[in-house]
């Protein structure tokens, strides 16, 4: 069964945040994870770019399918994940920890209202 932390925010495309101060950390949530299968390659946003929430931020390819990610929030990218370049399957050994994808400056103080709670973004998910 998928894990699915309460202390973050989720989006219905499966990806997660979580927000400290006005940085936002995103990555792939755990059913994502276990959908792709063996994570082969990570495409991600470059540190300066602007990503605007629900759009296109990057993609995930693995032996079983390509995906693209899209920002639960808007902002400017400060960070990203080196250590997936070298080591993609990161992402499903650890999706909510030592996978992140990348780091954002908030545009605002507020995550999007559309934004699913972890109780809210498991109702989303098969039954096993």
């Amino acid at each position: 069964m998928s894990k699915v932390p309460g202390d973050l925010r989720y989006n219905a495309t499966h990806q997660w945040v979580r927000l400290e101060g006005d940085i936002a950390t995103v990555g792939i949530t755990d059913f994502a994870q276990e959908q792709l299968g063996d994570v082969v390659y990570v495409e991600l946003p470059e540190v300066g770019d602007q990503v605007t929430a629900a759009e296109e931020a990057g993609g995930v390819e693995s032996v079983k399918s390509a995906s693209d990610i899209y920002s639960p929030v808007s902002g400017e990218v400060v960070d990203i994940n080196g250590a997936l370049e070298d080591s993609p399957e990161i992402i499903n050994e650890s999706p909510y920890q030592d996978g992140w994808l990348f780091k954002l400056r908030l545009d605002g103080t507020t995550l999007p209202a559309d934004l699913l709670t972890a109780e809210s973004y498991s109702e989303l998910l098969p039954a096993k």
